[in-house]
């Protein structure tokens, strides 16, 4: 073997053997024990806790408790520097673990969200990371080294999952230090309470947001000819009609050998179109925005050859193809 191949062994071992230790103690992980560590540091506090959440990050830590410990120690302002900072630091420090060191052992690990990853970058480039830092499909800590096995530059990644991880940041560390106050009895607790529930509420908003302004993948968008040419040859393709079921056997009709699931049905039903999780689907409705929602839907939970059709039913009958009702 050669010298790298033992540097890779070697990582992979103390990786694993640390990330098991933080699993075993990650109950002894509270506020009060992160406030002791760092005031033992005196000035040094900040660059002590923003050092502690980066190896916390690597080793599948939580960060939650330290961010709210951020905001309780250092305010609004300088914990949300801090803790974003820590977590920016310790994604960028798991990135390059699974670049350089580890890339088998983290595909072994992750499995087809290595792959979603890996299709998702090469599809929208840096707007996959902020999309997947802005809705929490995956473990954040899981992305940080899924996203090591993707080609996207190092800067850009680090750039990116520093902005969008803001806004979270900014809302838990406020929270911390609202609670804080409360705790200590500080003035203005009803005004500060309503800023961190406000701050909480638009993190939790922002998911919905960004799915409805994503736009659809360069390269996922088929004509009613090209949908129809694959039918004729026969590819092992299964279109997904997702009107209502009134629209699919009313008088419009629906192309021959379509499936029906009703766009608001989906989610629950998405376990249904199991078998076409690595095959082509072709996605059908009556405007291209339902459809879009539902291809959407679906390449979030991992679908990986999702089509929209363009024009949905209108651009099937344009062209004068058969239906059936």
């Amino acid at each position: 073997m050669t010298r790298a191949h033992w540097v890779r062994i070697g990582a992979i071992v103390v990786l694993g053997t640390a990330i098991g230790w933080a699993y075993a103690h990650h109950g002894a992980l509270d506020v009060g024990t992160m406030e002791r560590a760092v005031q033992t540091a005196g000035p040094w506090a900040p660059a002590a806790f923003m050092a502690i959440y980066a190896v916390a990050t690597v080793l599948f830590v939580p960060g939650s408790v330290l961010t709210l410990t951020g905001g309780a120690l250092f305010g609004p302002v300088v914990g949300t520097f801090c803790s974003l900072t820590g977590a920016t630091l310790g994604a960028t420090a798991a990135f390059l673990i699974a670049r350089h060191f580890a890339s088998d052992w983290v595909r072994a690990r992750t499995g087809g969200r290595a792959r979603q990853m890996v299709e998702g970058v090469e599809r929208e480039d840096w707007r996959f990371i902020a999309f997947v830092r802005l809705v929490p499909l995956f473990p954040f800590n899981l992305i940080n080294y899924a996203l090591g096995l993707t080609r996207i530059r190092t800067s850009r990644f680090v750039l990116v999952s520093y902005l969008t991880m803001l806004p979270g940041a900014l809302a838990y560390t406020y929270f911390g230090y609202a609670g804080r106050e409360a705790a200590a009895g500080g003035a203005g607790l009803i005004r500060k309470g309503l800023i961190a529930l406000a701050l909480l509420a638009a993190v939790a908003l922002l998911p919905r947001l960004v799915r409805r302004m994503r736009t659809v993948p360069p390269g996922a968008v088929l004509s009613a000819a090209d949908l129809r040419q694959r039918l004729d040859k026969r590819e092992d393709v299964l279109v997904l009609d997702v009107r209502a079921p009134m629209d699919y056997s009313g008088l419009a009709g629906h192309i021959p050998g379509a499936r029906n699931i009703p766009l608001g049905e989906l989610p629950g039903r998405i376990v249904e179109l199991e078998s076409y999780r690595e095959r082509p689907l072709a996605v059908v409705c009556r405007t291209n925005r339902m459809s879009a929602q539902a291809a959407s839907l679906l390449r979030d939970a991992g679908f990986s050859q999702v089509l929209m059709v363009n024009d949905g039913m209108a651009g099937w009958k344009r062209g004068g193809y058969a239906t059936e009702k």
